[in-house]
């Protein structure tokens, strides 16, 4: 062992009162002088224990007046009554007199509490009869005023309801329509009212700007009305007044109430058309005053109904309208050909007679189609032009010429002929045959025979012997077109002249002279009508070579023929429509080489096929009255090919929502409805209804066409007015002119606006003069009528004979010409009686109501009733506040939403979220209130409902944070020995919020990673302190101070109800070795190492770069190794950041390496550097120990009990303070020290292991707090607050201060240690205490 010795100062001692210790005296000094204090104070108390008097006066008050919220709530502190006793007699309070009703007192501290609610608006000032008594006089009485201080408990009251007003639509802008008025019979700003409005109905989002309110209750309208849109309207007034302070907040209180405003109708809006749109049908060439239709309109403002007048704009169509009526009638002549369209287009206006408010006409416009249809009353005319382009509208010719070959077949047309056949009617009506008439209509005949509408017409050669050029060399035809169904004027005439043209003989010859041949329509390109047609030429050689070629040339752009089989092809098939043309002639030219031509005429027949879908004739828009049939006939044709299925029509009616009621003939298309017509059985507002008819054909494919038929029922009106109820009964209350007594409700099935209109009449019975009804439209056909008290009638209930009146009510159909068309009920109204005792709440349905916490109760819980001695009452009852409670004190509104109160007097669970750790009782403070009344008050006596809450286990124990690190060290560590703390709490209450702790498991890991289980080395003992359970970890058995390393042992905390809940935690308790401490020995005095130990700190710190971690600093008391007299010792450890520490060798040679160092320490006192010897004792020592332990204990046992005898009270007091100061652990307080590294061999440690052993990183600035004695008390050692701040690598002199200057140590040591600085440095002893001591 190396050491040294310096000079030092003259020795420590103990003065009770001298300049070494000034601020404070050293804790064995205190504890010295502890027992004559204590002695000093019992002779002080005796001159009270003698004092006694011979009389004694009674107590009195001091106190006139108190003051009391009165939202003060049920069991809260009130005010407390303080009496004045001379001679501090102990006092007992009591109240008493009428309003003692509302407190309780404590007779023992004079505390009152409120034991029924207040309210300030019934009774704002209480007189209590106060009395205090001293056990000795007589009770001593006087009177306390309460003053109720007011609380914003009041809502605004409306007055004056019910509130109802009729204005004009047209009400000019800001004008004030209504005024309300509310009272608040709080006071200062809270009985101030301000008004505003909520809610417009209807459709509150669009009107709610339409009124506001001003600050005196006057409704403004804000913008303009129209009866139209709404005829009622129904304001919410909330009145709010101006806040004040309820249960030591700021509220508000509001009430609501509803402003019905009726608008009276003006004239202001446009007549309106019914049953739009029109639509009607007439012939041409019809008489004149012929009916087309009626078009009916009706005035907008149904509280006005001006009368209507009707004309037509468009004045120069030859039609006309009644003025009165509205019937359309034709004015002039109708031809259909010469109109633009057949749909004829009339702008009718409706007028009304008086000019509206704005002193302008109100008139109205619809538009109405007139269909013309077709009449046959045009014959077919001739035109020279081909088919495509036709203009029809120049004049007709009745001269055409053409050509032909002499001799040429039959069937062959004539060229060059363009005769186009046209008739301009619709339809059927353009039907017309063809026919030849002259002396040479056997040579020649016309096709086609009949044409509707539009056709080319050619004239064929019918006999080729005829037509000879020798003869004639011109002919002529005339083409008579005749339409058989005009016999009046039926025909045209068109004369044609046929010029010859010659041939030549020996001609090459066909075996036949006309090829009948067919090919359907629409074929495709190429398509072989005859593979060969050969012509004879007796010529031979190329003479007779025959070629062959189609004529007319115009033939050719339909079909093509093979020069030299003589194959007929198909050459454009798009041109092969049959409806256009179905037959074409041709002839088939055979050429030979001499140019000799032979013919031969071919027919060819284009076969039809389907398609073309089947066309509508006319548009069918049908108007007719309910009650009639409806009968009419579809007319439809379809161009192919007559007398074929592909034309072949038939009828069939579409599923639809109409299809049920008419039938139609499948083969002729009539139509018929099934049975007669109900306008009020059709939902559509015009009364259409609208059928689907299929025009099909029978081709394959099958085509068709859709048409729609539009009947169009007008309404007649033909229902009465029926009542909704049988009879109708009301009730009123007496006194009450203009109110609403009821409504009656009415309906007209008719579906007009004109046939369901309805008025309300009274019928003259007894009473009827006192009441008035008006009628208001509601909807289509539904009417109701508002039944009020006349205004100026005041009914009496006392002056009645009868209290009700028997009224007959007539409903009257306003545009029936008969009488009958109405419908009367009977209405009983009664009149009732005021209203004016106030409720009262049943006590027995006030007892108190248990429930479960964490919504295990749902829905009802309990069940207010509430009685009224008034025979017309409807009783609601109202929460007035919620008051939440834990224990005995308020928990503020936990509780606020966790139970609701229905006006039915149900106390319903309103939440899921009640939980009994936060409030066990809850006060709900309500009333009853009554409907009905009308006068006095309407409200019960407050009353309170108080709700139990049920706890539950539900929270499972919840380990508190483990703020500090725990250290074993095994020779120290006897049975029984604290070395840990765990802290638990469970929120529940009770058995279910008990808490037992136990150790689940022990594992030793130690320094080289290797774990090992232990069993029994732990317990633990739970302690309960104030809902706080406290686990103290103990030894069980002796630790293994050769097991180095840290215990993980898995603490479980369990609470002690089911279900049950556990949690587990887990804590290390790590070893530590002592052959690392390291004593310094100062000749100065312990105080003055403490004064000075910041220098020495940081000077040891320069020297040796490593964390200096002080255990204790102490009088020294074995001086006999050294050669100097040392005064104190300094403990300390010497660590690195990782984990390694200093041995005194190593120590040493570091300080001595440094001679500035070494020299400033020595100033500072330093004299001596060695280990703490720690030995192991022998059994034989340890033997000998027990017996001079049981020696002397005997010997102090003696002692103590002789000193007991003679000074028990010196004594005991001597002793406690000696235990107490022997205890003293902590010089600073873990959490006023900042985080410093844990010493190795002591309590303090840190996560990363400050015991060199296990091999861990440390910070030296972190203090692990582990002490015996938590409480902060004076250390032994002196070292409060000594918490210095460790230099950096490189410090400099500076201001006095030591700091280190070489940063090129070159020492190995030195260099390889130096890792990482020390920062701060606490200074605490907590384990050692005793021991040093």
């Amino acid at each position: 062992m190396n050491s040294f010795t310096a000079g030092g100062k003259g020795p420590w001692h103990c003065h009770s009162a001298s300049a070494q210790q000034p601020a404070r005296q050293h804790p064995l000094c205190r504890g010295r002088r502890l027992g004559h204090r204590m002695a000093w104070r019992s002779l002080a108390l005796l001159p009270f224990l003698l004092t006694a008097v011979s009389g004694n006066t009674a107590p009195f008050f001091n106190m006139s007046i108190v003051y009391v919220p009165e939202d003060l709530q049920l069991g809260q502190f009130a005010f407390q009554l303080t009496a004045i006793d001379i001679e501090n007699d102990p006092l007992t309070y009591s109240i008493s007199g009428s309003d003692a009703f509302y407190f309780s007192v404590d007779a023992q501290t004079g505390n009152v509490t409120l034991k029924n609610s207040l309210d300030r608006e019934q009774q704002a000032r209480l007189t209590l009869i106060v009395g205090v008594f001293d056990g000795i006089n007589e009770a001593v009485s006087r009177r306390l005023a309460v003053i109720v201080e007011d609380r914003n408990d009041n809502a605004p009251v409306f007055q004056y309801l019910p509130y109802n007003t009729e204005i004009p639509e047209n009400a000019t802008l800001d004008s004030i329509i209504y005024t309300v008025f509310a009272n608040d019979s709080d006071t200062g700003n809270a009985s101030k009212v301000s008004y505003s409005i909520e809610e417009v109905i209807p459709d509150s989002t669009k009107n709610h700007w339409l009124f506001y309110i001003l600050p005196n209750g006057s409704v403004v309208l804000n913008g303009s009305l129209d009866y139209a849109k709404n005829t009622f309207y129904q304001l919410k007034i909330t009145a709010k007044d101006g806040g004040g302070l309820l249960h030591n907040v700021l509220t508000f209180q509001q009430s609501s109430t509803y402003l019905s405003v009726t608008i009276r109708d003006l004239p202001d809006l446009d007549p309106r058309f019914l049953n739009e749109p029109y639509s009607g049908s007439v012939p041409e060439n019809c008489d004149l005053g012929t009916t087309v239709l009626t078009v009916t309109a009706i005035d907008r403002d149904t509280g006005v109904n001006d009368e209507i007048s009707y004309s037509i704009t468009n004045a120069s169509l030859p039609f006309t309208i009644n003025a009165t009526t509205g019937t359309i009638t034709v004015s002039g002549a109708l031809d259909r050909e010469e109109l633009p369209n057949e749909e004829v287009l009339l702008e009718v206006t409706a007028r009304e007679k008086n000019l509206n408010i704005y002193g302008n006409v109100s008139q109205a416009t619809t538009l109405v189609t007139v269909v013309v249809t077709d009449v046959n009353d045009n014959k077919p005319q001739f035109y020279h032009c081909s088919l495509s382009s036709c203009n029809f509208s120049t004049d007709a010719q009745n001269t055409f010429t053409g050509n032909i070959i002499e001799h040429s077949s039959s069937r062959l047309p004539v060229s060059d002929l363009s005769i186009v056949a046209h008739d301009p009617d619709k339809g059927i009506n353009s039907s017309y045959e063809l026919y030849l008439q002259d002396a040479n209509d056997k040579a020649f005949t016309v096709s086609p025979s009949k044409i509707v509408g539009t056709g080319e017409v050619q004239i064929l050669v019918q006999n080729p012997d005829l037509v000879d050029y020798e003869i004639s060399h011109v002919m002529v035809v005339q083409i008579i077109a005749n339409d058989t169904g005009n016999p009046t004027d039926c025909c045209s005439t068109a004369t044609v002249t046929i010029e010859l043209i010659d041939s030549n003989d020996h001609i090459p010859e066909f075996p036949q002279s006309i090829y009948n041949l067919s090919v359907e329509e629409n074929s495709p390109d190429g398509t072989i009508i005859i593979p060969n047609i050969t012509a004879y030429d007796p010529d031979s050689g190329d003479l007779g070579r025959i070629t062959y070629q189609l004529l007319p040339e115009s033939i050719r752009k339909i079909f093509m023929v093979n020069a030299t089989t003589g194959a007929l092809l198909v050459l454009n098939g798009s041109l092969l429509d049959r409806e256009t043309r179905s037959i074409y002639y041709a002839n088939l030219q055979a050429k030979d080489g001499g140019n000799l031509v032979g013919t031969t005429v071919l027919e060819i027949t284009v076969l039809d096929v389907n398609d073309m879908a089947p066309i509508i004739i006319g548009s069918y828009f049908i108007s007719v009255e309910e009650g009639q049939n409806v009968s009419t006939q579809i007319q439809a044709m379809d161009n192919d090919e007559p007398g074929n299925p592909n034309s072949k029509l038939g009828f069939k009616i579409l599923p639809g929502p109409f299809s049920n009621n008419f039938t139609i003939n499948s083969d002729t298309g009539e139509m018929h409805s099934n049975e007669v017509l109900d306008r009020e059985a059709l939902d559509d507002e015009r009364g259409q209804m609208v059928v689907t008819v299929e025009v099909y054909d029978h081709g394959v494919p099958q085509l068709s066409t859709l048409v729609n038929v539009t009947i169009t029922v007008r309404d007649v009106n033909d229902n009465a007015p029926m009542f909704l109820n049988q009879s109708y009964e009301f009730s009123v209350f007496e006194d009450s002119p203009g109110s609403l007594v009821g409504k009656v409700e009415a309906t007209d099935a008719d579906r007009t606006e004109m046939n369901s209109r309805i008025s309300f009449i009274l019928q003259r019975t007894n009473g009827s003069s006192n009441f008035l009804i008006r009628s208001l439209h509601q909807g289509a056909g539904h009417y109701v009528g508002e039944l009020t008290v006349d205004p100026d009638v005041y009914l009496d209930y006392d002056t009645m004979q009868q209290k009700f009146f028997s009224l007959v009510v007539q409903a009257k159909n306003m545009a029936a010409d008969d009488v009958g068309d109405s419908a009367n009920v009977s209405v009983v109204v009664n009149i009732l009686d005021v209203n004016d005792e106030p409720p009262t709440i049943l006590p027995a349905s006030l007892q108190d109501v248990h429930v479960s916490e964490n919504g295990t109760q749902q829905g009802l819980v309990h069940k207010l009733v509430a009685s009224d001695p008034d025979t017309n009452h409807s009783l609601i009852f109202e929460e007035l506040a919620v008051a939440c409670f834990k224990e005995e004190g308020g928990v503020g509104d936990v509780c606020w939403d966790w139970f609701v109160l229905l006006p039915n007097g149900s106390v319903l669970v309103n939440s899921s979220d009640i939980d009994y750790e936060l409030c066990d009782r809850v006060l709900l403070t309500l009333r009853a209130e009554d409907l009905y009344t009308e006068k006095g008050n309407r409200y019960s006596q407050n009353e309170t409902l108080r709700i139990l809450i049920t706890d539950v286990n539900d929270n499972a124990p919840i380990f508190l944070p483990i703020l500090e690190t725990f250290v074993v060290v095994p020779e120290t560590s006897t049975v029984g020995l604290q070395v840990a703390t765990v802290k638990a709490t469970d929120a529940d209450t009770g058995p279910r919020g008990s808490i037992t702790f136990s150790i689940v498991s022990v594992v030793l890991v130690e320094d080289n990673g290797v774990s090992r289980p232990f069993e029994n080395l732990f317990g633990v003992v739970t302690t309960p302190e104030q809902g706080i359970y406290t686990g103290s970890i103990q030894v069980l058995s002796n630790l293994d101070s050769s097991l180095k390393g840290q215990y993980q042992v898995t603490v479980e905390a369990q609470d002690g109800d089911a279900p049950v809940h556990r949690a587990q935690t887990v804590l290390n308790l790590f070893t530590v070795d002592q052959s690392y401490r390291v004593r310094l020995q100062f000749v100065t005095t312990v105080e003055e190492v403490q004064t000075n130990s910041k220098q020495i700190e940081v000077a040891l710190t320069r020297a040796t770069k490593a964390g200096v971690y002080v255990v204790a600093i102490r009088r020294a008391e074995d001086t006999r190794a050294s050669q100097v007299e040392p005064k104190s010792v300094m403990e300390a450890y010497f660590v690195y950041s990782n984990g390694t520490a200093l041995d005194v060798n190593e120590l040493t040679v570091l300080i001595q390496s440094d001679p500035l160092v070494l020299a400033e320490l020595v100033n500072l006192g330093l004299a001596v550097i060695g280990p703490v010897e720690v030995t192991k004792p022998t059994k034989e020592t340890e033997l000998i120990g027990v017996i001079a332990g049981l020696a002397a204990f005997l010997l102090i046992f003696i002692l103590v009990m002789t000193l007991v005898l003679v000074f028990t009270t010196k004594s005991y007091k001597r002793k406690l303070n000696a235990m107490k100061a022997l205890k003293v652990a902590t010089t600073l307080s873990p959490s006023v020290a900042q985080q410093g590294a844990g010493i190795p061999g002591t309590n303090q440690y840190n996560a990363e292991g400050a015991n060199p052993m296990l091999n861990l990183t440390i910070d030296p600035s972190h203090d692990l707090g582990f002490h015996e004695d938590t409480s902060s008390v004076a250390s032994l050692n002196s070292l409060d607050e000594n918490t210095v701040d460790a230099p950096g690598d490189n410090v400099k002199v500076k201001q006095g201060k030591a700091q280190l200057t070489d940063s090129t140590d070159e020492e190995v040591l030195v260099a390889a240690l130096n890792l990482k600085e020390p920062t701060k440095t606490v200074y605490i002893n907590a384990a050692f205490t005793t021991t040093d001591l």
